[in-house]
């Protein structure tokens, strides 16, 4: 799964956060169908997601419908995973 989102070779770290980036991208799309927003899977992903993309939210605030703050995070934890692949994690 990880080969797929970045493409190469990873560590279990790097692996775990591809994970959560997925993660993230699911959320945010499932907040597009009102009817997902009141099952357990979604409101567990958001117990997982929402702390996370808080952070991002106080830097760039949500712009009325628009929050940007999914791309900034997972452009982020992109960064991130390239970090982590070249030392080896």
């Amino acid at each position: 799964m990880g080969a797929m989102l970045f493409g190469g070779h990873y560590g279990p770290l790097s692996m775990l956060v591809q994970l959560y980036v997925l993660m993230i991208f699911v959320y945010v799309l499932s907040t597009w169908v009102p009817e997902w927003r009141y099952q357990n899977w979604h409101r567990t992903l958001g117990t997982i997601c929402d702390p996370f993309l808080s952070m991002f939210r106080r830097i760039v605030p949500p712009m009325g419908m628009m929050d940007l703050s999914p791309m900034i995070a997972i452009l982020f934890l992109i960064v991130i995973v390239h970090i982590l692949r070249s030392i080896g994690l």
